[in-house]
């Protein structure tokens, strides 16, 4: 079973498909990081660190030596754009100058058996659900019937809450004889104590001062609100008095729970996650846990550049229990 995957980030959703013994021909990745990450964990894959519009011009049968209609898997995820006519023509004129337009191109110049669209869960609703409605049409336009659902990484393996909208595509072609379910979730569902013991060490940012001891405040599961009046109104100013319990900041989490969705940097104000038992954030490789990516997977790039490699990624338990089920309806195609 051969993939190629388009804007591969730090390889959290190639990891999982991987696992799902597919063979990924290739990996797009723009940003030098990302592409060195994959590079350096996977010497053997195909990296190529281009921006993807140089890329879909190609001819893509030649490029990537495989024929049209041959290629089982496209996965990928596209930054989420507005369309300049969303809503009106709705179809490939829509989407024309954005990243997902690239994919699209993709999928029409291969036409693999199946893909896997990746977003997250705010796509739905994004611009009154006009853009994904948009994305739904040109989806059809290249020949594919589609399903979709919200997963929660929760539910498949990681100690973290984290909300995907999944898409899988099948070949209009195909659509009798391959079938695809959507995962189901796991009994167990993992929490921080899981995944945070014997973390291998490495970059972790910090808090200043002030902020260090204000959360030396906050107990574990705890925020803003477990703080002392005074000292909370202080920190708080203008917020305090407004409706809404803005649980995220000054928040503490608790090993006995699973960890908000991991961000691209560790210390924004309105989303904060505190370590449960030290008073910093999560280092990079603790985050990376939460992603469920195995330890000997290594980063490149800044201590900032790590960070937002991880946050951006597909948690890898969750990617291996979509590919996995794309792999069993591609293998029963075969039984046809």
């Amino acid at each position: 079973m051969k993939s190629i995957e388009l804007f591969a980030g730090a390889g959290g959703l190639a990891l999982g498909i991987e696992r799902a013994n597919f063979e990924t021909l290739a990996l797009i990745e723009i940003d030098k990081d990302a592409a060195e990450t994959l590079k350096l964990n996977r010497p053997a894959w195909n990296v190529i660190n281009s921006d993807i519009a140089n890329i879909s011009v190609q001819d893509l049968e030649k490029y990537f030596q495989i024929k049209r209609g041959e290629l089982d898997l496209l996965s990928g995820g596209t930054p989420c754009q507005s369309f300049s006519y969303a809503g009106k023509r709705l179809g490939f004129e829509d989407v024309r100058g954005t990243l997902f337009y690239h994919y699209a191109i993709f999928l029409q110049k291969l036409q693999p058996k199946t893909f896997l669209f990746e977003n997250v869960r705010g796509l739905l609703s994004h611009d009154k659900g006009k853009t994904f409605q948009t994305m739904e049409k040109v989806f059809t336009e290249c020949g594919y019937l589609i399903q979709k659902k919200i997963l929660n990484a929760w539910d498949y393996g990681n100690a973290q809450k984290r909300e995907r909208l999944i898409t899988i595509g099948v070949r209009k072609d195909l659509a009798d004889k391959l079938k695809i379910n959507f995962p189901t979730p796991h009994k167990y569902k993992p929490v921080l104590r899981d995944v945070l013991q014997n973390v291998p060490e490495s970059l972790g940012a910090k808090y200043s001062d002030y902020k260090r001891k204000l959360f030396e405040l906050v107990p574990a599961g705890g925020y803003w609100r477990d703080l002392p009046e005074e000292i909370a109104k202080d920190y708080m100013q203008g917020c305090w008095n407004m409706a809404g319990g803005r649980t995220g900041i000054l928040r503490r989490m608790s090993l006995d729970e699973p960890s908000l969705a991991v961000l691209t940097s560790p210390t924004q104000k309105q989303t904060e996650r505190c370590h449960p038992l030290e008073t910093r954030p999560f280092t990079i490789r603790e985050n990376a846990r939460i992603q469920s990516f195995p330890d000997d997977w290594q980063f490149c790039g800044s201590m900032y550049s790590q960070y937002r490699q991880v946050g951006n990624a597909v948690p890898v338990n969750l990617a291996f229990d979509v590919a996995k089920e794309i792999k069993i309806g591609l293998e029963n195609l075969q039984c046809h």
